[in-house]
């Protein structure tokens, strides 16, 4: 995409072409006719082609400008959706969970672990698989929101951690 391309003068291109003429659409902006018509020609000039001729009191299309109209339609349905989704994101507070695993856990645990988790709308889950230290500096500086790991975490007077245990199994594999 050229810096130089103005969405304003596609829009302007638009509404002339949506409204049949310089002067109605003119007047739905509330500008002056040849503010509409410097910002068209300033499109044409962009594009390096005409893409309305004159037809009786009004302006028709030329087969370049029944192509832009077709994609300004689809640009500015495009930019409609993106409101719209912009405002539904923001609307839905997003509950963010950072799982570190330990590269021993095993995954059908682990997923029935989080199982009651998994319910929550809104939910991102980000799960990070490392090895049980490397998790427990990352859980150390804020970046994992818990560890699920195979053994309790080493006693550590510099570190405010809490071990529980969530499960056992008689089960062992060596």
């Amino acid at each position: 995409m050229s810096l130089t391309f103005s969405y304003r003068h596609l829009y302007y291109f638009w509404v002339v072409a949506k409204e049949g003429g310089m002067a109605r659409a003119a007047a739905r902006l509330g500008m002056a006719v040849q503010t509409v018509s410097t910002q068209v020609r300033e499109l044409e000039r962009e594009l390096g082609c005409a893409l309305l001729k004159p037809a009786g009191r009004g302006v028709a299309l030329t087969e370049a400008g029944t192509l832009a109209l077709r994609q300004a339609e689809q640009i500015f349905q495009l930019g409609d959706d993106l409101r719209a989704a912009v405002r539904d994101a923001a609307a839905r507070p997003e509950v963010r969970l950072v799982v570190g695993l330990s590269d021993g856990m095993d995954k059908l645990i682990v997923r029935t672990l989080l199982q009651p988790v998994l319910q929550e709308p809104n939910l991102r889950l980000l799960c990070h698989e490392d090895r049980f230290d490397d998790l427990l500096g990352d859980l150390a500086l804020h970046r994992l929101d818990l560890v699920l790991a195979d053994r309790p975490a080493p006693q550590n007077p510099n570190l405010k951690l809490y071990s529980h245990t969530l499960g056992a199994s008689a089960l062992a594999w060596y």
